[in-house]
């Protein structure tokens, strides 16, 4: 009785190492990401009306899915000969990043994918001059500040690699969808924070990012799974005959 225990403890051990060798698999570092875009103060040094200020942190739950809040601060300023704007405030935006590349490329250092976000504005808007002509000549006023809310919604695709250890480059493209301008239908802000041109339901923008890459602990992922066996196929019987029923 304890021969044919232990032939069969030894029989399972190798069945169970016969599957564990029919897949592949790496180990792969799952990552807390914080990084800084550089394309604000570069537009800022070329454009001193518009300073734009954005950071973000994210934090993978596996090898194709992390978790995103990114936050940031603009001020714009906007001149023309009968009104001046000035628009100031911040943005938060929260969503999903999926990476599409496999495991065994991304490797934790490589990321190409899409992202979702939700996004959340709260600023400030004034003209502090508005010049207009009617009947009776030209006359100047202004509008004092307002506060308001804007939401909006992106989907963001881009890429990211890895220079130095712990350490990555990339860029992100922003397609931004117009929910709310925070002045209704008819009275949308020129400019607000996260979003761009509030008159338009569709905004184009880009980001590029220096980011510091934490790794926190590492999961064992499956780049080819166990082969199972092809079912043997049904006996073939020569064209033009039948198999006759009992």
């Amino acid at each position: 009785m304890r021969r044919i225990s232990a032939y069969s403890i030894s029989l399972l051990v190798l069945i169970s190492a016969g599957s564990v060798l029919a897949q592949d698999t790496i180990d792969f570092p799952l990552k807390i990401k914080a990084g800084i875009d550089i394309a604000g103060p570069a537009i800022y040094i070329a454009d001193r009306n518009n300073f734009n200020a954005e950071a973000f942190i994210s934090f993978d739950k596996n090898e194709k899915i992390s978790y995103t809040l990114e936050g940031g601060y603009l001020d714009y300023r906007f001149s023309q000969y009968n009104y001046d704007y000035l628009t100031r405030g911040v943005f938060f935006r929260a969503g999903t990043d999926f990476n599409l590349l496999r495991p065994e490329v991304s490797k934790g250092s490589y990321w190409a994918g899409i992202g979702l976000r939700y996004g959340l504005s709260v600023f400030n808007t004034e003209t502090p001059f508005l010049e207009h002509e009617n009947y009776w000549g030209t006359a100047t006023s202004a509008i004092s500040k307002k506060t308001s809310t804007g939401h909006f919604f992106e989907v963001t695709p881009g890429v990211r690699t890895e220079v130095f250890r712990n350490f990555s480059i990339g860029w992100t493209v922003r397609l931004r969808f117009l929910i709310s301008g925070g002045g209704g239908k008819d009275l949308r802000p020129i400019y607000f924070p996260g979003y761009g041109q509030g008159g338009k339901m569709v905004n184009a923008g880009i980001n590029y990012y220096l980011t510091w890459n934490i790794p926190f602990r590492k999961i064992r992922v499956i780049t080819r799974p166990e082969e199972s066996e092809e079912p043997e196929d049904e006996e073939e019987f020569p064209e033009g005959t039948r198999q006759e029923g009992f």
